[in-house]
């Protein structure tokens, strides 16, 4: 076997491990984890309220059901659908809302005017010993999503909820009576035939977060009210990555082919300069334009996710920028007569070059997946940033 075959033989069999090992570490990075706050009954609920030793006076269920989910922007969500709460007859009378008057407070709304809450129904309990109001919503809420571990990133969509009054120690418990089974792995309150575009639902739980108020607010709240525990409805969903791939790893795929022929171009052999009109201009004029093809789908992405810090997808545009300015030096060292001596570049008519062209594409992109891995938590576990 000749030394040639030999190169490109440890070249083939080492890019084929490493492309096992990105496909693994993509394997791992797409993973998600259910988080462990979830309530998935009443008994969850009563142990989460005997464990932080809270006593509400007044615990009020409620319900919400999602009918449509849009994001607006890279903070903005849009959600519509119904929240409903029961109130006990004698116990909750004072607090009750009348006609047109709503019993919580989503306090994420950044609606001023567009967004919607109206009464939709009101009816007597079977035992006649309360009610339940409806209401319909349509609200846009403003979270912070962390989007650095694109496209491989789940999202948390969360609905939380305030008590209209702060006079009383309210606390709402999830009405699971309104739903079919809400295990750690099950999917409820939100429609089946939901349209969400680019993702896909992958969980739904209630939970409960400690308010943080930082002011009375100019009322006197008692300690339960200051750290209140807030009921949240949370949305997890995974963006489907095919739609990802398309449009970002295949266009940068085509430019490394591109790059990879230019390469298998360099050459001193007449006959394959002839069959491949090489020149060491042609084969940097051909980086200057992939760079410039490069440079706009990077600005196309960094625009959709302007203000969040470098996204993992954003590492292969780096890459990238790092393999045409290799490529035009390599081209330019291979023809410049100072560096004839440069045994790396010339031995086998720049041969090491381009064996080592793939492993080195592939490594760095295993390098930057397991870097993203071990610094990026989201990839593991799914939870809003507060």
């Amino acid at each position: 076997m000749n030394v040639e075959r030999s190169v490109w033989l440890a070249s083939a069999l080492v890019s084929v491990a490493l492309l096992y090992v990105l496909y693994g570490l993509w394997v791992t990075m797409n993973h998600f984890e259910g988080d462990p706050t979830q309530l998935p009954d009443k008994a969850a609920v009563k142990d989460y309220f005997e464990g932080e030793n809270i006593s509400p006076t007044h615990r009020i269920e409620t319900g919400i059901y999602i009918q449509s989910l849009n994001f607006l922007g890279a903070s903005d969500v849009r959600l519509s659908g119904y929240i409903w709460q029961h109130f006990q007859d004698d116990i909750h009378d004072h607090l009750k809302p009348s006609k047109g008057e709503v019993g919580f407070v989503l306090p994420e709304s950044v609606d001023t005017s567009g967004g919607v809450i109206k009464e939709a129904y009101r009816y007597r309990h079977a035992d006649n010993q309360g009610e339940v109001i409806g209401w319909f919503f349509e609200q846009t809420l403003r979270q912070t999503f962390d989007y650095t571990t694109y496209p491989f990133d789940h999202k948390t969509v969360w609905v939380r909820f305030w008590p209209q009054s702060f006079e009383h120690d309210i606390v709402f418990i999830p009405d699971f009576d309104a739903y079919g089974p809400t295990g750690p792995k099950d999917i409820f309150g939100i429609d089946e035939r939901i349209v969400m575009g680019t993702w896909e639902r992958k969980n739904t739980y209630f939970d409960y977060k400690r308010s943080d108020l930082s002011s009375s607010l100019g009322v006197p709240l008692n300690q339960i009210q200051k750290s209140l525990p807030e009921l949240h409805y949370n949305i997890v969903i995974n963006r489907k990555f095919e739609n990802a791939f398309i449009l970002h790893m295949i266009p940068l795929f085509v430019v490394t082919m591109l790059l990879f022929g230019a390469v298998m171009t360099v050459t001193r052999h007449q006959t394959m300069i002839d069959r491949h009109d090489f020149s060491t201009s042609s084969v940097i004029g051909t980086c200057s334009v992939l760079f410039f093809v490069v440079l706009l789908a990077h600005v196309q992405l960094r625009e959709e996710f302007a203000g969040s810090p470098v996204i993992y997808m954003e590492y292969f545009y780096l890459l990238m920028y790092f393999l045409l300015l290799a490529v035009s030096v390599n081209t330019y060292l291979f023809a410049a007569e100072a560096a004839q001596s440069w045994w790396v570049i010339h031995f086998h008519d720049n041969l090491i070059p381009k064996a080592l062209f793939w492993p080195l594409v592939l490594a760095c992109m295993v390098v930057i997946s397991w870097y993203s891995l071990e610094t990026g938590a989201g990839f593991e576990k799914s939870a809003p940033v507060r």
